[in-house]
């Protein structure tokens, strides 16, 4: 029987690299595909050297935007996972150098309302996106939504059977509403313009690992509103959103991510306590 084969997009992100360490643990076939080619690895791990495991990864460089660069790569591919997102739209980086205002940083990051590409619906096969912003910012509905619909879509056209998509368990009050709203549109855009693939819409909650210690009191915060929002029975879900989900370890929702790629039988939205059982039986797996 031949190996999977796995395409990446945003594999050398935080759980994008762990995709890759998981699905390389299984003996696949892994390309990631990102504007950098191989990871800063002290930026996603808590060491500046690149782990062994990474020899067996195609680090691949391509635009998101831009289909025609990675198309390609997706020929014979078994699934392909769109882990790209952004969470915070406004330049802190711009903020923090004086290039942009704390006011217009804000301005930018809470607006009720931004553009993404063209329609990608209408797009043509290998059509590549064209940010609708003035300045080319890229939005949520940019990358959050309409770079995953097109990629959903070049999969299909492709021929690949599945489509992973790392959505979120929910918004968060201190992150725009648009955050978790483009990602339901991702959701049900891909589901209706791509209906031959078997998707996976990953819903997790907060990420943290010990390599990133600012997530470590992050999560221990939400695991503590989570266990108050238990015992209230759910009842501040509607307010808090993800600030009261069950926080999750990274490497946790990696297995979880290549264990749902190698069970046909799941498909649709895979929340908190599903990512959890898929996580389990890949360690038992891993047991065996």
């Amino acid at each position: 029987m031949s190996k999977k084969r796995i395409v990446i997009c945003g594999g050398t992100g935080f759980l994008g690299t762990r995709i890759c360490k998981v699905a390389v643990g299984r003996g696949w076939d892994v390309t990631s595909i990102s504007r950098s080619g191989e990871p800063t690895w002290s930026s996603v791990t808590s060491s500046p050297t690149a782990p062994p495991w990474s020899t067996s990864v195609s680090w691949q460089k391509a635009d998101i935007l831009k289909p025609t660069t990675y198309k390609s790569l997706l020929k014979d591919a078994d699934a392909v996972v769109h882990s790209m997102g952004i969470l915070l739209e406004a330049d802190y980086k711009g903020v923090l150098t004086g290039r942009e205002s704390i006011w217009s940083g804000l301005s930018r990051a809470f607006s009720a309302s931004k553009k993404g590409s063209q329609n990608p619906l209408e797009r043509g096969e290998g059509e590549e996106l064209r940010p609708q912003e003035h300045d080319g910012q890229l939005t949520y509905e940019l990358m959050n939504r309409d770079s995953a619909v097109a990629l959903a879509q070049e999969a299909s056209f492709s021929g690949v059977p599945t489509f992973v998509y790392i959505s979120a368990a929910a918004g968060a009050p201190m992150l725009p509403e648009r955050y978790i709203s483009t990602k339901r549109e991702a959701e049900a855009m891909i589901d209706s313009s791509s209906p031959t693939l078997r998707n996976i819409f990953i819903r997790p909650g907060f990420l943290y690992d010990s390599s990133r210690l600012f997530t470590l009191p992050i999560a221990f915060a939400g695991s503590a509103g989570n266990m108050v929002n238990s015992v209230v029975g759910g009842r501040l879900t509607a307010l808090a959103g993800a600030a009261v989900e069950k926080p999750l370890k990274a490497d946790l929702v990696a297995e979880a991510v290549v264990e749902a790629v190698d069970d046909e039988g799941v498909k649709g939205v895979v929340g908190t306590r599903r990512i959890e059982d898929l996580a389990n039986i890949a360690w038992r797996r891993g047991m065996l």
